[in-house]
């Protein structure tokens, strides 16, 4: 004969605090190894970055260029001749934009030193007046303090001009290799997953496939829409540029899309450059107008653009954008900046399909806290095959499907 339930005592306050302090300890535990596996794989990045730069810059460029390939592909054309067309084309247009910056830069690079001493002499007299009213000898001390600790530190300016011209030789071959690298991503990039899917076996495999399928969707949706939106910005900012007769429109207006690819932290830096320029060769009037225009233009894109071309987007709030950005420029300097976002929206869509596995084995309720583990009671601790899903059904079924 079983006790009735209701005449069983409660637990004593020992027990519950006890089972509470174990459940923490537990998940404490296997957050920090977590945390140390994240650590672990930062520091071996870290260690071969000079080997993950290329690869991770030609996943970039073949994310672009792979949907042309497979259109080739689908239309029968062979897979190396599609992806040779393709990159013929691919490095035209490169070498394209090379050729018609060069001039330009070297045409109107004596126009900005001209103007720059009258543009100079305009922000002076505008300082000098309200709101601002500065004087001529704070601005001239003002100046000769800037030309002082110019002068002190030019052996630290010279030293930073060498390894600046060593940083870019070493990225002409880490661009070269990227190139060879994205050549094969798109030829050969058909043949990974399912060669992944037999290596890891089908429970395994079939999660591996999954997940990367829906980041490499994830990664060529984020790339293509700020593309797009790039070339939004580059134009109308580029257009309004030479209508306030700025030097170096072409090129800003370039820059202006490259920035594009960098979320909120790009176009700050290159609208603040346009801004700079204006301000330095065409004076105060001409600076307020151009920061008018780029705002305006940001405006436009974070309200209309980003919503109509991104849809869900990266899936990722702003504040997560810039805090991956500065600790990806903060680590691994201006391409880790670059890589950052793309990197958190793919770390994010793993959590999601994490979550869809949860779900799955859970019937679609919430784990609750006190069955979270076999030590609790709760499902045994398993990897996310183990469930009842079939690894190769469509993810569009399940709760958080994109």
């Amino acid at each position: 004969m079983h006790p009735d339930p209701a005449d069983a005592s409660p637990p004593g306050r020992a027990r519950v605090i006890g089972e509470g302090v174990a459940w923490t300890a537990r998940w404490s535990l296997r957050l920090l190894l977590v945390a140390l596996a994240a650590v672990l794989i930062g520091l071996i990045v870290g260690q071969l970055w000079s080997v993950a730069l290329p690869v991770l810059l030609g996943l970039i460029i073949a994310t672009v260029l792979e949907p042309p390939v497979s259109w080739l592909r689908a239309h029968r054309w062979p897979s190396l001749l599609a992806t040779i067309a393709v990159f013929g084309v691919f490095i035209v247009v490169i070498a394209g934009i090379v050729t018609a910056l060069v001039p330009t830069v070297a045409a109107q690079a004596p126009q900005i030193v001209t103007a720059a001493g009258d543009g100079f002499e305009q922000i002076q007299v505008f300082l000098q007046g309200p709101p601002f009213n500065l004087g001529q000898t704070q601005i001239g001390q003002a100046v000769q303090t800037a030309t002082d600790r110019l002068q002190a530190n030019a052996a630290t300016i010279a030293g930073g001009v060498v390894t600046g011209l060593s940083a870019v030789a070493g990225g002409i071959v880490d661009v070269v290799l990227a190139l060879v690298l994205a050549f094969l991503f798109a030829k050969d990039g058909p043949e990974f997953l399912p060669w992944l899917t037999r290596v890891a076996g089908p429970d395994v495999g079939g999660h591996l496939e999954q997940v990367g399928r829906r980041s490499w969707r994830r990664l060529g949706g984020f790339i293509r829409s700020q593309a797009v939106i790039g070339l939004a910005d580059a134009v109308v900012i580029g257009v309004g540029l030479v209508i306030f007769g700025v030097p170096l429109a072409l090129p800003l207006a370039v820059l202006t899309f490259f920035a594009a690819f960098i979320p909120i932290v790009g176009a700050l830096v290159a609208g603040a450059l346009s801004v700079l320029i204006a301000l330095v060769v065409q004076g105060p009037t001409v600076g307020i107008g151009v920061l008018i225009l780029i705002l305006v233009v940001q405006q436009v894109e974070g309200n209309l653009l980003q919503p109509v071309v991104q849809g869900k987007g990266l899936g990722l709030h702003a504040a997560v954008v810039i805090l991956a950005v500065a600790a990806g420029g903060s680590l691994f300097g201006i391409a880790g900046a670059f890589f950052a976002v793309p990197v958190a929206a793919i770390g994010a869509e793993i959590v999601r399909y994490l979550d869809e596995q949860v779900d799955v084995r859970t019937g679609g309720l919430a784990v609750d806290a006190g069955t979270g583990g076999p030590e609790d009671g709760g499902p045994e601790d398993g990897g996310p095959g183990h469930g009842t899903q079939d690894v190769g059904q469509d993810p569009t079924t399940t709760r958080h499907a994109l």
